[in-house]
Protein backbone atom coordinates (compact mmCIF):
# COMPACT_ATOMS: atom_id res chain seq x y z
CA UNK A 1 0.00 0.00 0.00
CA UNK A 2 1.46 3.66 -0.83
CA UNK A 3 0.20 7.08 0.96
CA UNK A 4 -0.29 10.07 -1.66
CA UNK A 5 -0.70 13.29 -1.25
CA UNK A 6 -3.24 14.91 -3.50
CA UNK A 7 -3.17 18.38 -3.90
CA UNK A 8 -6.43 20.82 -4.14
CA UNK A 9 -6.50 24.48 -4.96
CA UNK A 10 -10.03 26.03 -3.30
CA UNK A 11 -9.24 28.89 -5.65
CA UNK A 12 -9.13 27.06 -8.95
CA UNK A 13 -9.60 23.50 -8.89
CA UNK A 14 -13.26 22.22 -8.52
CA UNK A 15 -15.00 18.61 -8.13
CA UNK A 16 -18.07 18.34 -10.27
CA UNK A 17 -18.43 22.52 -10.47
CA UNK A 18 -18.49 22.40 -7.00
CA UNK A 19 -15.63 24.42 -5.04
CA UNK A 20 -12.61 21.90 -3.77
CA UNK A 21 -12.46 23.21 -0.04
CA UNK A 22 -12.17 21.17 2.83
CA UNK A 23 -16.07 22.11 3.86
CA UNK A 24 -17.25 20.26 0.21
CA UNK A 25 -14.90 17.44 0.62
CA UNK A 26 -16.54 16.58 3.88
CA UNK A 27 -19.57 17.20 2.86
CA UNK A 28 -19.22 14.43 -0.12
CA UNK A 29 -17.41 12.40 2.22
CA UNK A 30 -21.15 11.91 4.06
CA UNK A 31 -23.45 11.81 1.16
CA UNK A 32 -21.19 11.04 -1.91
CA UNK A 33 -17.83 9.62 -1.20
CA UNK A 34 -17.38 8.01 -4.62
CA UNK A 35 -14.98 10.13 -6.70
CA UNK A 36 -13.32 10.32 -9.97
CA UNK A 37 -9.95 12.50 -9.76
CA UNK A 38 -7.89 13.46 -12.87
CA UNK A 39 -4.34 12.76 -12.85
CA UNK A 40 -1.93 15.26 -15.22
CA UNK A 41 0.30 11.64 -15.77
CA UNK A 42 -0.38 8.30 -14.37
CA UNK A 43 1.31 7.42 -10.78
CA UNK A 44 1.51 4.15 -9.56
CA UNK A 45 -1.73 3.93 -7.78
CA UNK A 46 -3.18 0.54 -6.68
CA UNK A 47 -6.65 -0.65 -5.39
CA UNK A 48 -6.30 0.39 -1.79
CA UNK A 49 -3.76 3.22 -1.40
CA UNK A 50 -4.71 6.22 0.21
CA UNK A 51 -5.23 9.74 -1.03
CA UNK A 52 -4.67 12.36 1.44
CA UNK A 53 -6.34 15.81 0.65
CA UNK A 54 -3.96 18.32 1.06
CA UNK A 55 -5.68 21.87 0.36
CA UNK A 56 -3.85 24.73 -0.46
CA UNK A 57 -5.57 27.49 1.10
CA UNK A 58 -6.96 29.17 3.30
CA UNK A 59 -4.90 27.26 5.87
CA UNK A 60 -2.53 24.60 3.21
CA UNK A 61 -3.36 21.38 5.93
CA UNK A 62 -4.30 17.62 4.74
CA UNK A 63 -8.01 17.77 5.78
CA UNK A 64 -9.65 14.15 4.16
CA UNK A 65 -8.46 10.91 3.31
CA UNK A 66 -9.53 8.76 0.68
CA UNK A 67 -8.88 4.67 -0.67
CA UNK A 68 -8.42 4.68 -4.11
CA UNK A 69 -10.64 1.52 -5.72
CA UNK A 70 -8.88 0.98 -9.38
CA UNK A 71 -5.76 1.67 -10.77
CA UNK A 72 -5.71 5.59 -13.12
CA UNK A 73 -7.37 4.69 -16.39
CA UNK A 74 -6.61 6.95 -19.84
CA UNK A 75 -9.40 9.47 -20.43
CA UNK A 76 -9.38 9.59 -23.95
CA UNK A 77 -12.65 11.43 -24.28
CA UNK A 78 -11.32 15.21 -22.67
CA UNK A 79 -8.02 15.84 -23.81
CA UNK A 80 -7.70 17.98 -20.52
CA UNK A 81 -7.78 15.53 -18.44
CA UNK A 82 -4.80 13.00 -19.38
CA UNK A 83 -5.85 10.06 -16.28
CA UNK A 84 -8.65 9.68 -14.35
CA UNK A 85 -8.30 7.76 -10.82
CA UNK A 86 -11.49 6.02 -8.77
CA UNK A 87 -11.36 6.81 -4.87
CA UNK A 88 -13.83 6.49 -2.54
CA UNK A 89 -13.26 9.21 0.76
CA UNK A 90 -13.17 7.28 4.28
CA UNK A 91 -16.11 9.20 5.95
CA UNK A 92 -15.05 9.11 9.53
CA UNK A 93 -11.13 9.61 8.84
CA UNK A 94 -12.14 12.94 6.35
CA UNK A 95 -14.27 14.08 9.64
CA UNK A 96 -11.19 13.67 12.09
CA UNK A 97 -9.08 15.15 9.78
CA UNK A 98 -11.57 18.01 8.95
CA UNK A 99 -11.63 19.00 12.84
CA UNK A 100 -7.58 18.01 13.23
CA UNK A 101 -5.95 18.84 9.84
CA UNK A 102 -2.49 18.19 9.69
CA UNK A 103 -0.59 21.58 8.56
CA UNK A 104 2.66 22.08 5.82
CA UNK A 105 4.89 22.31 8.76
CA UNK A 106 4.06 18.36 9.99
CA UNK A 107 3.96 17.45 6.24
CA UNK A 108 7.97 18.90 6.14
CA UNK A 109 6.77 19.71 2.26
CA UNK A 110 9.19 21.19 -0.12
CA UNK A 111 7.84 21.75 -3.36
CA UNK A 112 4.11 20.97 -3.71
CA UNK A 113 3.10 19.16 -6.98
CA UNK A 114 -0.38 17.71 -8.36
CA UNK A 115 0.17 14.39 -6.50
CA UNK A 116 3.35 13.10 -4.37
CA UNK A 117 3.90 10.45 -1.85
CA UNK A 118 4.05 11.13 1.60
CA UNK A 119 7.11 11.46 3.10
CA UNK A 120 7.58 8.30 5.51
CA UNK A 121 8.04 10.33 8.76
CA UNK A 122 4.77 12.49 7.87
CA UNK A 123 2.71 9.58 7.33
CA UNK A 124 2.28 8.49 11.58
CA UNK A 125 0.91 11.96 11.92
CA UNK A 126 -1.50 11.79 9.10
CA UNK A 127 -2.61 8.55 10.38
CA UNK A 128 -2.68 9.31 13.68
CA UNK A 129 -5.14 12.40 13.08
CA UNK A 130 -7.25 10.43 10.90
CA UNK A 131 -7.76 7.54 13.72
CA UNK A 132 -6.65 4.91 10.72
Amino acid sequence: MADWLYILDPRKDTLDGEPSDKETIRRLAEEEPELELWLSRRNRMRPGDRLWFYFTGPEAAVAAVAEVDEEPREEPDDPDVPYLVAATLLPEATKALYRDPVDRAELDLGQVRSVQKVKPEALPVLLARANL
